[in-house]
């Protein structure tokens, strides 16, 4: 992902140069974590004048749940929160495909936790594909994911990613691209930052949304698109040694988009190469993101910023 922010922000109520939006060093969202935020893509269609702000309305819907986790209070619902992010894309006018991080945090000061804040901010920055196409090498870390009692990863609370990091440096020093992680009860929850599907046997099984994940939206996206493929479908529990068995594996996100995985703890999946389900999916989520797919229009909040290009 670019450092380069895109010039504008939306920081304590007002559109402002990205510059100005910064929190104090005390605040308890940067001493304590006490902040939610989410990740949501913006593509370039094919007209070359409009960003496909991929599942707008559920990304904010998430985000608001997310915030009453910790109990910050927003500006308003989420239809209000989704125009602020579309207004921003045409002050910032991208000429490419971006990604909005809106940011909800305890802005108080006081020495101590506690579960309040009214802080929200949304930035954005250019972006393309995060983790490599070709394939993922993978292994299971030794980490495990923060359970629902502890910090519920259903939120993408700012503290709980903690453990993402330690779970992506553990990937890091040990060789590999990413690490997959496993709940407390041993069953495969996720990877560092993204979700987890696999393939046995021509079904496309996933982690079930009780099983310490992120409820996520890409994820629910692709089970969709397979449904409507009828493919069968399973939500369940899944075992580590599912992992070695399966005929297919990929990562799902906002930010993976969809990443196939060729290998888990240099084991090969399938033929050691990505699968045809896989590269199904992606095809049609990349058409669909693109304004290629009418069907799937209402995924989209489409932006125009720029003069339609002419042929």
């Amino acid at each position: 992902m670019s450092s380069h922010y895109l010039p504008w922000a939306y920081f304590d109520g007002r559109f402002v140069p990205v510059a100005e939006a910064r929190l104090p060093i005390g605040c308890h969202a940067v001493q304590y974590g006490q902040g939610v935020f989410a990740g949501i893509r913006g593509y370039l269609d094919q007209d070359g004048s409009t960003i496909n702000i991929f599942r707008l309305p559920d990304h904010f819907r998430r985000f608001v749940q997310s915030a009453s986790l910790i109990k910050v209070t927003l500006p308003g619902p989420f239809d209000a929160l989704a125009e602020i992010a579309t207004e921003l894309t045409r002050r910032n006018r991208p000429t490419g495909d971006v990604y909005f991080r809106p940011f909800a945090y305890d802005e108080g000061e006081g020495l101590g936790p506690s579960l309040a804040g009214r802080g929200f901010a949304i930035y954005m920055l250019p972006v393309g594909d995060l983790l490599p196409q070709t394939g993922l090498h993978v292994m299971v870390s030794s980490w495990r994911r923060v359970t629902d009692n502890a910090i519920p990863a259903r939120g993408k609370i700012s503290g709980a990613y903690v453990n993402s990091a330690l779970v992506r440096e553990d990937a890091r020093v040990s060789g590999f691209d990413d690490a997959i992680v496993l709940n407390e009860r041993g069953k495969v929850a996720e990877a560092s930052v993204a979700n987890l599907m696999l393939v046995r046997g021509g079904t496309l099984i996933t982690p079930a949304i009780t099983g310490d994940i992120l409820e996520g939206i890409t994820r629910r996206s692709l089970l969709q698109l397979a449904r409507d493929m009828d493919l069968p479908v399973e939500e369940r529990d899944v075992d580590r040694t599912e992992l070695y068995l399966a005929d297919e594996i990929f990562l799902c996100g906002t930010g993976a988009q969809l990443a196939p995985v060729v290998s888990v703890d240099r084991r090969p999946v399938g033929a050691g190469q990505p699968g045809p389900i896989a590269t199904t999916l992606r095809r049609r989520f990349m058409d669909i993101v693109r304004g290629r797919e009418p069907h799937y229009a209402g995924w989209l909040t489409p932006v125009t910023v720029a003069a339609a290009v002419r042929g």
